[in-house]
């Protein structure tokens, strides 16, 4: 009761009271208690914010379209980090039939005989095209090692290709745009309880979810080296600080918008 009667003590200004002052904004009020306006007014901040960037990457997709252009976005990150929250927000609002979202399964045995990078190839955009991977080829370089789903050889036969196949891709005229999203250890665990809670969440946790707590520190280990092996001038990452969900997901369309040089006077 307190903390209700602080947070609706405080001063707005006339434009903050307008913005709460509406369905998104009342919404996101009475939506959690105790009540608090000033998360209240960053939620609807955040989702002023979105809409404009929705905006500008429909501008981006028409202008790939009308150009030609193929497009590589890629997400890797720990598990319930964010990553498909960060893409559903990104692919909302854009063409669907000039865009596609790639989360492969586990490889058949068909594909554990060809080379690696074969399957993730297979899915590649063609012109006009952006294709977002919801975790990449940087499967075996962090999460395959860690569970013992490659073998140490396999592991160095990839950080020793991996640089040399994403300058291909880069010179073959593809645009590639790689993210990093980064949680901390208590929100990976609370956001965890969180699904495991959920029945309609509850399908996302999977046996590798199960244990990335008991092996946070494996996956430390392999993400610096990682980092350390292929974040290069000519194809870097950008990591993203994701405990804040919607402060991450503004963070990715920002960074995405600002990698790849469209025409912001396209019209849409």
């Amino acid at each position: 009761m307190e903390e209700n009667k602080k947070n609706n003590t405080i001063k707005l200004s006339e434009e903050a009271t307008e913005k709460l002052n509406t369905k998104e904004g009342l919404f996101a009020i009475l939506s959690r208690e105790p009540y608090n306006l000033d998360r209240a007014l960053r939620y609807v901040n955040y989702l002023e914010r979105l809409e404009e960037l929705q905006v500008e990457l429909i501008r981006l997709q028409t202008w790939a379209i009308e150009n030609n252009e193929r497009i590589i976005i890629l997400f890797e990150g720990r598990d319930a980090a964010g990553k498909g929250g960060a893409i559903r927000r990104i692919t909302e609002r854009i063409n669907p039939r000039h865009m596609r979202i790639v989360a492969l399964p586990k490889p058949t045995e068909e594909q554990k005989s060809q080379w690696y990078f074969q399957r993730y190839v297979e899915q590649f955009p063609i012109a006009g095209e952006i294709v977002l991977f919801d975790r990449s080829w940087y499967n075996r370089a962090v999460v395959e090692p860690v569970n013992g789903f490659c073998s140490e050889e396999e592991y160095k036969v990839f950080m020793k290709q991996v640089n040399g196949f994403e300058k291909m891709i880069l010179q073959s005229g593809i645009r590639l745009v790689k993210i990093y999203m980064s949680i901390s250890k208590r929100e990976q665990q609370k956001r965890f309880d969180e699904i495991k809670n959920d029945p309609l969440k509850q399908w996302k946790m999977t046996k590798v979810d199960e244990k990335a707590q008991e092996l946070w520190d494996d996956y430390t280990v392999y993400k610096k080296k990682m980092f350390k092996k292929t974040n290069t001038t000519l194809s870097s990452w950008k990591i993203i600080k994701a405990n804040r969900k919607t402060e991450a997901r503004i963070a990715c369309m920002e960074y995405i918008l600002d990698s790849i040089p469209y025409d912001k006077n396209t019209k849409i």
